[in-house]
């Protein structure tokens, strides 16, 4: 099979997500760096693949694709035969595209937010804190009584979208001393057969 490309930044939590997605479905890879501090990212070049100046971006044969939670959605229905990170029942996908929602807003928001700003430098912003707490709990009322974030057997491509930066909140500031059910989900994720961790954000000099 040949390798799905990733135009890839290491520190980014939406690229992660497509790197533990394409593990845990056994998918080689071949990842491209994209110098997002040299402004690769906002080349013709780059923009002609996103037009949104974005990682990640993969090439699977002829098809291009932008948009981390796109592209889980792409390779759950094109390269998961089982059809397990993606349900079949109309309920089950509602769920999963809430907490998709859920990733593409609170998350991008609230602990996505509070990273980048520990990574490129930035003041501390209350509304991100705020985000992420609210993030987190509506998660610890999930996950108290289900073990995956749509409330399936198996997880779903949701889980993969929240796990990244949920994992990475002390990069941010963030503690999940009290959200007990988030720190056992993570734990589960984390076992899962493929499973590739979050890099650690460089220590400052």
């Amino acid at each position: 099979m040949t390798p799905i490309r990733i135009h890839d930044f290491t520190l980014s939590g939406h690229a992660h997500r497509v790197r533990l997605f394409c593990s845990l479905l056994g998918l080689p890879v071949e990842l491209h760096p994209v110098d997002l501090r040299g402004g690769e990212h906002k080349s013709p070049a780059f923009l002609a693949m996103n037009p949104f100046g974005q990682v990640p971006v993969i090439e699977d044969g002829d098809v291009t694709l932008a948009d981390s939670n796109a592209i889980l959605l792409y390779l759950a229905l094109q390269h998961d035969p089982h059809r397990t990170w993606w349900p079949q029942s109309a309920l089950a996908q509602a769920r999963v595209q809430q907490w998709l929602s859920a990733a593409a807003g609170p998350l991008a928001n609230g602990p996505a937010r509070l990273r980048v700003l520990k990574l490129f430098g930035g003041p501390h912003e209350a509304r991100a804190a705020d985000l992420s707490q609210q993030l987190f709990n509506g998660m610890e009322r999930q996950l108290a009584h289900s073990r995956y974030l749509a409330g399936t057997e198996h997880p779903t491509i949701a889980d993969i979208a929240l796990y990244s930066y949920t994992a990475r909140a002390g990069d941010g500031g963030l503690s999940l001393d009290n959200w007990p059910a988030v720190r056992r989900w993570l734990g589960d994720i984390e076992q899962l057969p493929g499973f590739v961790p979050m890099p650690e954000m460089p220590q400052a000099a």
